[in-house]
Order: C-alpha cells, then sequence, then structure tokens
C-alpha cells in the first residue's frame, strides 16, 4: 500500500483539525471558570428594543341576574351594565415599519391593543390578522413613519436539544424580563392552544405575562415565540413552550402580503396516530408515521394519488414520527410549487408529488337570520373549505355553519353554537345560507332541526 508524502499527511491532519474546530466554536461545553464568567449582556442589548409588552382590553356584558328584576334593581342599579376586562403579554416587532407578532389568546376578543416599546412610550396598535388555529395574531403600530429594531428570524429546525436560549417579555407585569436556559425538547405535541401540535420545549423561566415575547438563540436570532407552561402553581416550573420560528414566519408573511387571514397549503386528507398494533399489523419494526384515514374528493392529497391506508413516512425527505409532526411540516410549506410526500403502500415504498395551493374558497354569502324561528339572531354562512379549515371543521361537512351566535337571541337560548353545521330544517336539507334564511321565514309552528356538532350528528324539535 503507497504511503502518503510526509508534508500531504500533514496537511490532510490540519484540514480535519480544522474541520473539528469549526464544529468545537459552534457548540461548546465550557471548559474553565472564565468560560463560565461570560455574558449575556451583548444579546440583550440587541434583542431587547424588539421586543414590547402588549395590552388589550374588551368590553363585556355584566350579566349580573339582579339586574333584570325591577325589586333588586333599586339596589344594585347602581352596578355598570358593562365591564372592561384587560389581559396583558407580550409581543416581538417583526418588521421595521412596526409590524408585531404575539398569541392570538393575547388580544383574542381585544377592542382596544396598546403596544409599550422598551422605551417606556405607550403606542395604539392595530390588529392586523388572527390565527386562532396556530395561536399567532399581528399587530400594527399606529400612527407613526418610525422605523422600528426587529429581530432576524432563525431556522427553528436546526435546533437541537440543550441549546442555549434566551426568553425575553413582561412576565406578571412587572416589565421587561430576561431568563435563559437550555433547549429541553423539540417538536413537542399535544400541548397548548395551537392545532400545529410542534413545540419547542425550554426550562428558560416563562410566566404569565411571557405569552408572545421572544425566544431567542445566542446569535440573537427569533427561534420561537412563547405561547405556553406547564404548571401547577401558575408560576413557571421550568416547562416551558414555544411557537416555532418556522411557523410564525409563515403567518408574518400573510399579514405582510395583506391577507386577513393565514395562507396555507390545503392537503386534503384525514391522518391518525400509527399505534403498536398497527405498526404489528403492517409489519413496521416501531409505531411511526402518520397513517391516512380518508381522502377528501378532488384535494391535492387525491390527486396526488394518495389513498386511505397510506403509510406518509416523510415529507420533502423529513422524517415523518406522527401527524402532529406532518401537520405542522406541510403547514409551513409556501405556496406554489409542490412537495415530495414519502409513502409506504402495501409494504412498498414511495415517493409522490402533491401541489401546493391554497384552500379553495367559494362566496360565504354570510346572513343574520331575521325570520322568527330558532334560528333568529344566529349569522350563518356556506361551507367550503376554507371556512372549515378556519372554524376547525371536517372539511367534508355539508350544510351552512353557524358563524356567531347574538348575544340574548332565541339562537343562544335554544342553545345554537359558532361551529354548528345545520344539516336539514324540517324535511329539508340546508344547502346554501338562502335555503335556511327562506325556510326561517317560512312562519312554521315547529322545527325539527339535524345539526353536526363536532362531527356528531345532532336532531331536535322545536315549537312555539
Amino acid at each position: 500500500m503507497a504511503r502518503l508524502p510526509f508534508f500531504l499527511m500533514l496537511m490532510v491532519a490540519a484540514a480535519d483539525l480544522a474541520a473539528a474546530s469549526a464544529n468545537a466554536q459552534q457548540r461548546q461545553v465550557p471548559t474553565s471558570a472564565a468560560q463560565l464568567q461570560l455574558s449575556f449582556a451583548p444579546i440583550v442589548q440587541h434583542v431587547a428594543p424588539a421586543v414590547v409588552n402588549v395590552y388589550a382590553q374588551h368590553v363585556v356584558a355584566n350579566n349580573n341576574p339582579f339586574l333584570a328584576d325591577p325589586f333588586f334593581r333599586q339596589f344594585f342599579g347602581g352596578m355598570p351594565r358593562q365591564q372592561v376586562e384587560r389581559s396583558l403579554g407580550s409581543g416581538v416587532i417583526v418588521d421595521p415599519s412596526g409590524l408585531v407578532v404575539t398569541n392570538y389568546h393575547v388580544i383574542a376578543d381585544a377592542s382596544e391593543v396598546k403596544v409599550a416599546l422598551a422605551d417606556k412610550r405607550e403606542l395604539d396598535a392595530d390588529i392586523v390578522l388572527k390565527d386562532e388555529r396556530g395561536d399567532l395574531a399581528v399587530l400594527r403600530i399606529r400612527g407613526t413613519n418610525e422605523k422600528f429594531p426587529t429581530l432576524e428570524f432563525a431556522n427553528s429546525d436546526e435546533l437541537q436539544v440543550g441549546d442555549v436560549v434566551l426568553a425575553i417579555g413582561d412576565p406578571f407585569g412587572v416589565g421587561q424580563t430576561v431568563t435563559h436556559g437550555i433547549v429541553s425538547a423539540v417538536a413537542r405535541t399535544q400541548v397548548g392552544n395551537s392545532d400545529y401540535q410542534f413545540f419547542i420545549q425550554t426550562d428558560a423561566a416563562i410566566n404569565p405575562g411571557n405569552s408572545g415575547g421572544a425566544l431567542v438563540d445566542v446569535n440573537g436570532r427569533l427561534v420561537g415565540v412563547n405561547s405556553e407552561i406547564y404548571s401547577r402553581s401558575g408560576g413557571s416550573e421550568g416547562i416551558g413552550f414555544a411557537i416555532p420560528a418556522n411557523m410564525v414566519r409563515v403567518v408574518v408573511a400573510s399579514a405582510e402580503s395583506g391577507s386577513k387571514t393565514v395562507k396555507r397549503a390545503w392537503f386534503g386528507a384525514k391522518l391518525q396516530e400509527v399505534t403498536p398494533e398497527i405498526a404489528d399489523s403492517i409489519g413496521l419494526q416501531h409505531p411511526s408515521g402518520a397513517l391516512v384515514a380518508s381522502v377528501v374528493n378532488g384535494s391535492p392529497a387525491a390527486r396526488a394519488g394518495i389513498k386511505t391506508g397510506d403509510l406518509i413516512v416523510t415529507i420533502d425527505g423529513v422524517t415523518v414520527d406522527d401527524p402532529a409532526a406532518f401537520d405542522y411540516r406541510f403547514a409551513t410549506k409556501p405556496l406554489g410549487g409542490e412537495t415530495k410526500i414519502g409513502l409506504i403502500r402495501q409494504g412498498k415504498e414511495t415517493v409522490v408529488s402533491l401541489p401546493l395551493q391554497g384552500l379553495p374558497d367559494t362566496p360565504r354569502d354570510e346572513v343574520v337570520i331575521k325570520g322568527r324561528s330558532p334560528f333568529l339572531g344566529a349569522t350563518v354562512a356556506n361551507l367550503s373549505p376554507a371556512l372549515a379549515d378556519e372554524m376547525r371543521l371536517d372539511p367534508q361537512a355539508e350544510g351552512v355553519v353557524i358563524t356567531g351566535v347574538a348575544d340574548g337571541s332565541a339562537a343562544k337560548s335554544v342553545g345554537f353554537q359558532k361551529g354548528d353545521v345545520v344539516v336539514s330544517v324540517n324535511g329539508q336539507n340546508i344547502a346554501k345560507s338562502s335555503d335556511l334564511d327562506r325556510i326561517a321565514n317560512a312562519g312554521s309552528r315547529s322545527w325539527r332541526v339535524t345539526i353536526d356538532r363536532g362531527g356528531q350528528q345532532i336532531s331536535v324539535m322545536f315549537s312555539g
């Protein structure tokens, strides 16, 4: 066997040392007391100006039952008929024009929103976009041409367990606070308010008021938006969760495009988890992947040739551990182009191309029902895949959906709820909002109604 010249051996060894050194510089374990005395202050000074406090308030009716009784009203008449409720959270400036991202649950019912900057100024803000499914919202600071400091997005998929992170927000309203810790886990599921169960877990202290604040890496880049804590005491117990920056980026991009809703790609199939029993039955060594339970006719999944019983194992080459992982990966894909879905079908692996297109939306034709009927005071709309997705309904549901119920209305008193799908009334199928409006104005004295609520059909009778 030929031997390399001595100088070539030195060059190879030097190259190996340089590569090892570069990798070590990316992630290092402290090796001396001096390294432990290093400070995060430069990162905080860079990041803190882009983190704000968010104050939201909304007016609610005072439903004190004594106010409805003439006798007790003379004693309780001085009580206000309306009350103002306030919530406190945090936010992150992500665009120099004053776009702020925060959690949906911070501003969900707000009629007025203010943001407080790091320099103590309080400014009014408008709600630009709400994304209940992702528990995110985007605000715009109002009435200024100022260029604001911002945070750069990191690629949250590059995070590893053990990476150091800082959490910045306004816990308990005490003022801007910084805590630090490590990434405890990635891809955490079955936690929080988001439909996309794919959270970064950290032991950096996150408390009430931190919601919507920044989780940043040691380069000062935004890796996540703090969203939830697991706590038995109400305070931090070292288990906090953040929405990954790659999901936040999609929501911000929709707001920047002028959209009032988040534009995500439509898959068009229902997935289920692979249990140990299912894994055994299809010859898997361990439960993994996302099993296709049903496919919507005409959807991108159907056009790509995906079938019930297929097992999805990768998306663009990235392993899919469960349906939550697939939903997250797919939801962060930009519209346009296509994605490659890796499948196992009848024991054989295959890859299909799926177009990345938005959910189809048809005219919603929202109608407020005014006819004397159990639906009086309900607002209904035509269903479409886009509206079904927005309201977390079965994309294959048929009928018209109740999008709102007025307080004190007949619809409210008989128990109709937002999200109920009206399937039929008095034996007539309801296909459009105008169908229900016509029947509600027909003057019937009895009503046989079938609705779909949470996937379960309920039939009720009303009279009067």
